[in-house]
């Protein structure tokens, strides 16, 4: 049995390595980096199986005050691991392009550090699933913020990275100063920045609990910023078509999952409070209607998915306001694999024609295995039944209804049929459109066979979900 704080620090110990590495073998394939990354991830993640139980957090005093490893923690470690291994695998097929958009003296300058940052990345991600203290979030976060500073902006040669990683730094920076000013009002009010602590001091009535809420308030607009809610997602759309397309895979997914599960912990406390579950609805309906209704006139792939992310969050809201752990957990995963997914094959056909809709046109019959794989990935985007995505859908919907948020399911269905429409422009094409060219798509086995793996990833949990269910409850 190993203490689960050591997983962040083998993580950790991995990115130097890395790092040192690449600073000092300049002639290596630089490519042989992301591979030994990957393979010591994959050695963490087998080696979290195995973590020691954790100290009650009743009483819990040191360095568990603000630390912890329960089931929840443990759960969404294994899917920053996952996530960072898949989007590992998606940047060698992505190194060609960061050769030609990088400036450097040799023809692999800044691979290493393109393969090297995610790991540090993946250790903000690890924390942030474990932080139950105000100031252990902030930390994290800034960790995972930073890191995406760099990474939106990596292929500097690329004007559209560069306008992207200046949006993503002024309004993360701005959410930054919302998150500690919103911390700096609840530490006023109840003296305390642990979240159990904050929740005790809370339930006492005599407290003054309008500060408290205001100080949410403002955590709740940082948050919001990470989990791309509405009103606070005006970065998502230029930031996801300009930065390098790994990344836009990993903003997509694992700060979303960072951001929800900080959200939960946050929100506990809270609760108590009849103005934030008000509050969470309205973001939620908004969040919804904006994220379908910007996304359905969308004719760039990468734009397309940048606003479908933002109806997923309002999905993922929905579970939040009621209160269904299991089922917004199980939808996380489910968006993992459907929308990595959906960039491993972008990647492929973004490198050889373009990221719009329309050069995906008869990728059915250039690429039978890559068109699959996109169909399969649009329509669980899309929910339709025997997928992850729909099975993630109606976990969320059926916890709606049983906490009565009949507003919420209504809007919520509505919403899916916009789904429908946007998603299966992208099948339409490649299916009933006539091809461009006669062009085949080359796949390398790595990432033919990790393209395989979430295809039945995604059709086995949209048929037998208890497997992700199960390892909540551990």
């Amino acid at each position: 049995m190993i203490s689960a704080p050591t997983l962040e620090i083998d993580v950790l110990v991995l990115g130097l390595f890395i790092l040192m590495a690449e600073a000092f073998s300049e002639k290596i394939d630089k490519r042989t980096l992301a591979f030994t990354a990957i393979i010591g991830l994959a050695t963490i993640l087998v080696a979290s199986f195995f973590v020691a139980p954790i100290p009650t957090q009743v009483g819990a005093t040191g360095f568990w005050n603000f630390y912890t490893a329960d089931p929840l923690a443990i759960f969404f470690k294994r899917f920053a691991l996952v996530t960072t291994i898949l989007v590992l695998v998606m940047m060698i097929d992505y190194a060609p392009v960061v050769r030609e958009s990088v400036h450097g003296v040799t023809q692999q300058a800044g691979l290493g550090e393109f393969f090297a940052i995610p790991i540090f990345t993946c250790v903000g991600l690890m924390w942030m699933a474990s932080a139950i203290d105000f100031v252990m979030i902030f930390v994290s976060l800034e960790l995972v913020t930073i890191s995406f500073y760099v990474l939106v902006s990596f292929t500097r040669r690329n004007p559209a990275s560069l306008e992207a990683g200046v949006k993503y730094l002024i309004l993360s920076a701005l959410s930054t100063g919302f998150l500690v000013y919103g911390i700096t009002w609840i530490f006023g009010v109840t003296g305390e920045t642990n979240l159990a602590r904050v929740s005790a001091a809370l339930a006492n009535p005599a407290l003054e609990t309008s500060p408290a809420l205001f100080g949410m308030i403002m955590v709740m607009v940082a948050l919001g910023f990470k989990i791309a809610a509405v009103p606070f997602q005006i970065w998502v759309p230029d930031v996801y078509q300009g930065a390098p397309t790994p990344v836009t895979a990993f903003l997509s997914v694992g700060s979303k999952a960072a951001g929800f599960v900080v959200l939960f912990r946050v929100l506990q406390p809270f609760f108590i409070l009849p103005q934030m579950e008000r509050l969470l609805v309205v973001i939620a309906l908004l969040t919804l209607i904006y994220g379908n209704l910007a996304a359905l006139p969308q004719s760039n792939l990468k734009r397309l998915l940048a606003y479908s992310s933002i109806a997923h969050a309002g999905y993922l809201l929905i579970g939040v306001v009621s209160l269904a752990g299991e089922a917004v957990s199980f939808y996380l995963v489910a968006y993992l694999l459907m929308t990595l997914l959906s960039f491993a094959v972008l990647i492929v056909v973004a490198q050889n024609a373009g990221d719009n809709i329309e050069d995906f046109n008869g990728l059915g019959k250039r690429s039978p295995f890559l068109a699959f794989a996109m169909l399969i990935a649009m329509t669980s985007l899309a929910g339709v039944p025997f997928t992850a995505g729909f099975l993630g859908k109606f976990f969320i919907f059926d916890a709606a209804i049983r906490q009565h948020q009949i507003l919420l399911v209504v809007v919520g269905v509505i919403t899916v049929a916009c789904g429908f429409y946007y998603y299966l422009k992208v099948v339409r094409a490649m299916y009933w459109e006539g091809p461009a060219s006669d062009t085949a798509y080359e796949l390398s086995g790595l990432s033919r066979v990790t393209i395989s793996a979430m295809i039945v990833a995604i059709i086995v949990l949209g048929v037998y979900p208890q497997p992700v269910l199960n390892a909540l409850n551990r």
